[in-house]
Order: C-alpha cells, then sequence, then structure tokens
C-alpha cells in the first residue's frame, strides 16, 4: 500500500486523485507546515523539506516533487489511465508535467514567501516581488494553454495525470482569473476536469465551492 503525505487543499491532491484514477491502495497521512497538530515530525524524518505531497511506496522507498510522483504512478500503471500509451503524446505530457513544476509551481512559490528571495525585504518590496512573481506565473499559464491543447483533455478522452496537475495548480494565485480573461476555452477545459465523475468525489473533499 502506498502512503501519502498531504493536506486538504493542497497540491497533494494532485497525488490523491492519480492514486484514486489507477486504483491503487493507499492511506493518507494529514502532514502540513502550515498544520501544527499534524504529522509534520513524521513527514520531516522521510522528506527533510517537509513539502507536501510525499509519497512512500509499497517497498518503502519515499518519493517526493508532485511530478515526479505523477511520472512515477504513470510509467507503473501500463494501463493508459495517467499518461497516454502512444509514445509521442506521452512525451508531451511528461514535458508538461516538468513545465507545470518548473515553472508555475516555481512561481507560486515566489508568491507565497517572498522574504525567502530577498533578506530583510520590508512589506513593500515583497509586494513588488509578489506582483512580479504573479505576472510571471500567468505569462506561463498562457504559454501552456497555446502549448496544450485539450481533445477533450490534456491527456485525451479522459483526464489523465497532466489534468490533475493543471487543474489542481491553477488554483492557486489568481491563475484562474487571468485564465478567464485570456483563455476562456483552456480555463473551461480545467474546469471540466474538476466536476469529471472519476474526479469530482476527491475534489470536493479538497476544495467545497
Amino acid at each position: 500500500m502506498y502512503t501519502l503525505y498531504g493536506f486538504k487543499g493542497s497540491g497533494s491532491a494532485a497525488v490523491e486523485l492519480a492514486l484514486e484514477l489507477a486504483g491503487l491502495p493507499y492511506r493518507q497521512v494529514d502532514a502540513a507546515s502550515w498544520e501544527p497538530g499534524s504529522a509534520l515530525d513524521e513527514l520531516q524524518r522521510i522528506n527533510p523539506l517537509r513539502q507536501i505531497p510525499t509519497l512512500q511506496l509499497p517497498n518503502g522507498g519515499i518519493l517526493t516533487e508532485s511530478a515526479a510522483i505523477l511520472l512515477h504512478l504513470g510509467l507503473t500503471d501500463s494501463s493508459g489511465r495517467l499518461l497516454p500509451v502512444d509514445e509521442t503524446r506521452r512525451a508531451q505530457a511528461i514535458r508538461g508535467l516538468v513545465f507545470i513544476a518548473a515553472n508555475c509551481y516555481a512561481a507560486i512559490g515566489v508568491i507565497d514567501f517572498p522574504e525567502r528571495w530577498c533578506i530583510n525585504a520590508d512589506e513593500a518590496v515583497k509586494e513588488q516581488i509578489r506582483e512580479g512573481a504573479r505576472a510571471r506565473l500567468h505569462s506561463y499559464w498562457e504559454i501552456f494553454a497555446d502549448t496544450y491543447p485539450a481533445s477533450p483533455f490534456l491527456s485525451g478522452a479522459t483526464p489523465g495525470a497532466l489534468d490533475l496537475l493543471a487543474a489542481v495548480v491553477s488554483k492557486w494565485s489568481e491563475a484562474r482569473v487571468h485564465l478567464a480573461q485570456v483563455r476562456p476555452a483552456f480555463l473551461a477545459m480545467i474546469e471540466a476536469v474538476e466536476v469529471h465523475p472519476k474526479v469530482a468525489p476527491v475534489w470536493r473533499r479538497h476544495w467545497d465551492n
């Protein structure tokens, strides 16, 4: 059985959804740096960065980083439920997962914690950093939307790993507000992911709205 360390409304939702879609048995452990009563010490023992999601494999191995976890699960499951079976489409899905992790996720980290990127910054400087990172994040989503047309989902006929990560990460930093203005068709596809019958039950556990 897999063990997923995560928390409601966090990036661990993408991994939880992937485990559900692939039909893999798992147990959940609530752990988050912002939730003192959670299993934070247990998480830190296996992931010194205390970041979620963290996934313990059935063989005891530890996986961190959302894209790496989704890639592993997708490559392990040969059914094509998470990554396309077709080699060309699978390559593009892998590219998309890494794009979101390297660009969108990274920018969100700056928005959430600007003080990590500028020593002794006052509130005005922090807000400048946030505004610049948010503008950068939104431009990344525009590029992503233009690169990955839906048919009808990013992964094909049904949502896959790339759809799940895009849906979860676009929840943050006003990305969807921006997409509604500049890429409404892409936003409509993302919103269709979260109400898909295979996704909706888990989605509602993380986000009530």
